[in-house]
């Protein structure tokens, strides 16, 4: 790998533009008061139209860093298209300020429903329902509205310009063409771009190389992590010689890809374990049950928002195990389900 190239992605080094491949660039965004610390969006400059790959929260901070960005890679002027990989808001929060006059926003099949703001007050009610049944206490839930960056610093829906994308579907921006490649666990339509000419896979958040990409669930994704673990196997099959992740540093694909088997493979032992242990533990208890990397000494100090994240992310690894008829979940009296090891 370049050593520039390498360097661009020093966690340590100030935020900077750098040209990865002539008319690629990497534009550092900063996520202010969040643990992710930077998004790495992307632009591919073309002739008539110029691609950015995913935009960073809702934010000054990021609106500033991507306008700056774009100058700095000398295309404050151009036409410009938006992709966003995923609907998580770091990654699309400014799409429709972003957006130039006649140009798209491209977003994938799973999450394109989210580009519509009666589709995603249902989502809430959902989302918020779900989790009082899996043993998430009112009150914490309830603290957790106003300070949710999933809730609170989304893009701009119901505008004209989101367009569903299908796996391989092909794009060319100037002399560049990508192929879609759907990637869905992180979200239902996690979206990778491959560059097979060059050997690169933008990867977004589906493959991470310091952190573990979030696998929560989905109410219309039935087994997250099984459907991730699936995409993961899609991308290693690829023969990438450059990842461009979403987030922080890059490495070695193949080795990453294998080190989140191993990750996810000790997760659900864990999960297992405990309730082996302790049947009859809701998700939220199972989750303060679980080894987080997080800075807090109790599950009680956890930061309420981090309390929703993991609870979410036990939930996949439940529901993986149900799938695999290691875990089976009991509806409770009180309206709040408990799981329970089979065997």
């Amino acid at each position: 790998m370049n050593p520039a190239v390498r360097q661009l992605y020093d966690v340590h080094a100030p935020y900077r533009v750098v040209e990865i491949l002539p008319g690629i660039f990497r534009i550092p965004v900063p996520l202010p008061r969040n643990p992710l610390r930077e998004l790495n969006a992307y632009l591919i400059r073309g002739r008539e139209r110029s691609l950015l790959i995913d935009t960073g929260f809702r934010l000054p901070e990021c609106r500033q860093a991507l306008r700056e960005g774009l100058q700095a890679a000398g295309a404050e002027g151009d036409s410009l298209d938006v992709f966003l990989t995923h609907i998580h808001t770091d990654h699309t929060g400014l799409a429709g300020e972003m957006v130039r006059p006649g140009g798209s926003l491209y977003m994938g099949r799973g999450d394109f429903p989210f580009t519509r703001q009666a589709y995603e007050d249902a989502y809430w009610v959902g989302i918020d329902q779900r989790f009082l049944r899996e043993g998430f206490p009112p009150e914490e839930l309830k603290a957790t509205r106003g300070t949710n960056p999933a809730r609170n610093l989304g893009p701009q829906l119901d505008l004209p310009n989101y367009r569903m994308v299908e796996d391989g579907e092909v794009l060319t921006v100037g002399e560049y063409t990508l192929q879609v490649i759907a990637t869905p666990g992180h979200t239902p339509g996690q979206l990778c771009l491959w560059l097979e000419e060059a050997g690169i896979l933008f990867t977004a958040d589906h493959v991470l190389f310091d952190i573990t990409p979030n696998i929560t669930m989905w109410p219309h994704m039935p087994n997250a992590l099984g459907r991730y673990l699936e995409s993961l196997e899609k991308v290693r099959a690829l023969p990438v010689r450059l990842a461009l992740p979403g987030h922080r540093h890059t490495a070695d694909l193949g080795e990453r890809i294998q080190a989140l088997f191993t990750h996810h493979r000790n997760r659900v032992g864990e999960t297992l374990a405990i309730l082996q242990r302790e049947p009859g533990l809701t998700a939220y208890e199972t989750a303060s049950r679980m080894h987080w990397d997080i800075k807090a000494a109790s599950w009680a100090e956890f930061p309420l928002n981090q309390k929703w994240f993991a609870t979410g992310e036990a939930l996949a690894h439940l529901e993986y195990l149900m799938e695999e008829g290691q875990v089976t979940r009991e509806p409770g009296r009180d309206g709040v389900s408990r799981y329970v090891a089979v065997g």
